[in-house]
């Protein structure tokens, strides 16, 4: 058998070979490197927006803060009697709330509970309707108020029936209707609202 004598019979291979190996070399470098940014940055992705809390329309438990604070005097609170709508259906109940609002410049204590709510409902000089007349379970509830801030109690229907002290476990008379008209006063801590709120039962 006849031995070669050189290794490489064909001779080195070519300049230009040697450059088109290490030119697709670094492009495949470059295409993993490339590959690799487009995985970890994400371009054109944005960070995933939440939805903003929607402010409660609820009293708020007692706070802590309103310990020490002053308490709120009527010439700086603000008491709203509200209703859900301004004209009810025969069969209809209406939805009785009120907000108040610190009208001053500085934080005051209130209590907010259901033992400082009242509620009147009443027709020309009539009244129909007292909030505390068999009153069950009242609460106390020492908030802080911020100044500007409303704060709104929690919704309740009223039954469209005649209260009173000797009413209580009985069966109510209900209410004239048919277009009559009423009005809706509230306060809180001894704080009335200056206006009432009107509504018409059908």
């Amino acid at each position: 058998m006849v031995m070669s004598s050189s290794a490489n019979p064909g001779g080195p291979p070519a300049t230009n070979v040697y450059l088109r190996r290490r030119l697709l070399v670094l492009a495949g470098l470059v295409a993993v490197i490339v590959a690799i940014v487009l995985i970890v940055v994400r371009p054109g992705a944005s960070a995933e927006v939440q939805p903003s809390s929607v402010p409660t329309t609820t009293t708020p438990a007692a706070d802590a803060e309103a310990e020490g604070t002053a308490e709120c005097s009527g010439t700086q609170v603000a008491v709203t009697p509200i209703t859900d709508a301004t004209t009810y259906a025969p069969d209809a109940k209406p939805m009785l709330s009120l907000s108040v609002t610190n009208t001053g410049t500085t934080a005051c204590s209130i209590n907010a509970g259901t033992r400082a709510m009242v509620f009147t409902i009443t027709s020309g000089t009539e009244i129909y309707w007292v909030s505390t007349d068999c009153q069950q379970d009242a609460t106390d509830n020492i908030i802080l108020l911020e100044p500007g801030k409303p704060i709104t109690s929690t919704p309740f229907a009223w039954d469209r029936t005649r209260s009173g002290p000797d009413t209580c476990g009985t069966d109510r008379e209900v209410v004239p209707a048919a277009g009559v008209s009423y009005h809706l006063t509230a306060s809180l801590a001894g704080i009335e609202s200056a206006d009432t709120r009107q509504f018409i039962l059908s």
